[in-house]
């Protein structure tokens, strides 16, 4: 188990560090920056909803996935461990991994560039402008302030688009068939859709600058993508098994391709 523990401690490393020992980078904030004068909203997405979102999305669709592939004999391990928990525990140690990854890519950009975001007068609150408006001057509270100089790029955009484009690449991996045809873009389509709506709301809350969204979704869809392609084996090219008629009929088109990697077995047919 610690073969993906370990990485997934060292990638999440960086992001706890900054958040927990580090103020983001002090920079001079002019009077006249209208970009930054947007009166304070509260979340439309919250990180509450947001994280009930990911996470039913991501336990509904994996768990799902991988039971209904181990239980066709479709996927199998040759460990001695449960089969099921085996094939689990492979998908999502590597989809934590890549969050963690890309969480800590965010918050890098985040304390180091130290933006504000366009309600920061509205949360810094400051006593008199002149010229510049130093952080001494803001009469709100400083943890507010301080999570108001976080604007650059936006955590929630790029935690999203992550999350979705990985479930994305999931089911198009392990949705094979010719019943999956539709189905399958369909829930693809959702789940994109989702994380761009996220992206929006930032921008109509207040909360990010639209080029901090655009980063943010373009870094969550990069970081899935870089997974899926170089860390998970979910699209790797494995020999020929044999398919019971069951399957073949299920799947609507025999001869289907059987694929193996590394501890993985997987049976998958052509869409």
């Amino acid at each position: 188990m610690s073969v993906l523990l370990k990485p997934l401690l060292t990638a999440a490393l960086p992001s706890a560090i900054l958040t927990l020992k580090f103020s983001p980078y002090q920079r001079d904030i002019f009077c006249n920056d209208q970009s930054i004068k947007y009166p304070y909203k509260n979340d439309t997405i919250s990180h509450g909803v947001m994280a009930a979102v990911t996470i039913s999305c991501s336990i509904i669709i994996i768990t799902t996935g991988e039971a209904f592939l181990v239980h066709r004999g479709r996927l199998r391990s040759n460990t001695k461990f449960n089969q099921y928990l085996s094939t689990l525990y492979k998908v999502v140690g590597t989809y934590l991994f890549g969050a963690a990854v890309s969480q800590s890519l965010t918050d890098l950009a985040k304390f180091t560039i130290g933006r504000p975001r366009p309600n920061f007068f509205a949360v810094c609150a400051p006593v008199s402008c002149e010229g510049l408006v130093l952080r001494s001057n803001c009469t709100g509270a400083e943890r507010n302030v301080t999570e108001s100089s976080l604007s650059f790029y936006s955590g929630h955009s790029s935690f999203g688009m992550y999350c979705m484009v990985f479930l994305s690449l999931y089911v198009q991996a392990r949705m094979q068939g010719k019943w999956t045809r539709l189905a399958r873009p369909t829930i693809q389509f959702f789940l994109v859709a989702f994380a761009l709506y996220v992206g929006y709301t930032r921008v109509s809350d207040y909360k990010h600058h639209w080029s901090d969204v655009l980063v943010g979704l373009l870094q969550g869809a990069l970081i899935a993508v870089l997974i899926v392609r170089y860390v998970s084996d979910f699209f790797k090219q494995r020999p020929h098994l044999e398919r019971t008629a069951e399957e073949e009929q299920l799947d609507g088109k025999p001869g289907t391709q059987s694929v193996e990697h590394g501890n993985h077995r997987n049976c998958s047919g052509p869409v």
